[in-house]
């Protein structure tokens, strides 16, 4: 059962398989095109597990809702369209940039946490699961919800501070592509803050592949073995947590 609800004025797609119980909830964040086909796709896999999922739309009020997002992420993933498309995607993603687009989008996923936190059924285990900008915040919701069970980031940013970081309680288990040399050339750094921390953090880079790989829509992204590989491990990772 699929559709979309609204949680605090907040759209959400919300997916699951048997509303009588479940393994518990997981969170999905898009990446920064928005709540794409593909998202809802990858929502759909987790609550074909058996979770309850809520996949929320936090760039509705963006330009970048009103754009083809998949014409746009695969010239901005081909070499001959790369220089062409930057200008109008840092146009379009400049209001991600605003100074208070963070907190607002980090208390938009603290509500969505709570109303998952509270269905019944979930037994409040609560996961979150992000790509790119989902990513990203995947991070930032670890840091800020201490009742949160699991955070499974792919290719996210994570410049917290070790302090910052002190207050996650949940397992990490993330995701790159060795040729995301942007956040893979930082990886070591994380991983030392994460340990200073004292998180439990877990990290998997894939060679031949890049940013984006777990994008079935991308072509020039996608990479079919590590996605493979990934998907195992989450769903390895999510039976041990939850």
């Amino acid at each position: 059962m699929n559709k979309i609800i609204s949680i605090n004025n907040v759209s959400c797609y919300e997916t699951f398989k048997d509303d009588n119980e479940f393994r518990g909830a997981m969170i999905v964040i898009h990446e920064v095109w928005g709540l794409t086909d593909h998202i809802k796709s990858v929502a759909d896999r987790f609550a074909e597990e058996g979770y309850y999922v809520l996949a929320p739309d936090l760039l509705s009020e963006t330009e970048i809702a009103k754009f083809n997002t998949i014409s746009l992420q695969s010239d901005l993933f081909n070499p001959e369209k790369r220089n062409e498309v930057q200008p109008k995607l840092r146009e379009l993603m400049a209001p991600i940039h605003a100074p208070d687009f963070a907190d607002k989008t980090n208390q938009k996923l603290l509500d969505i946490f709570d109303y998952a936190y509270q269905k019944e059924g979930v037994n409040q285990k609560v996961g979150v699961v992000g790509y790119c900008f989902g990513g990203t915040y995947s991070y930032n919701l670890s840091i800020l919800e201490p009742r949160l069970r699991v955070a499974i980031p792919f290719y996210g940013h994570c410049d917290h501070s070790v302090n910052e970081l002190k207050k996650i309680k949940c397992p990490i288990l993330a995701f790159y592509g060795q040729n995301d040399e942007g956040l893979v050339t930082h990886l070591d750094d994380l991983k030392s803050r994460m340990a200073e921390a004292g998180v439990d953090y877990t990290s998997h880079v894939y060679q031949d592949c890049g940013h984006a790989f777990f994008n079935d829509s991308n072509p020039y992204a996608y990479n079919e073995v590590a996605v493979f590989d990934a998907w195992h491990k989450v769903k390895d990772f999510l039976v041990a947590n939850f």
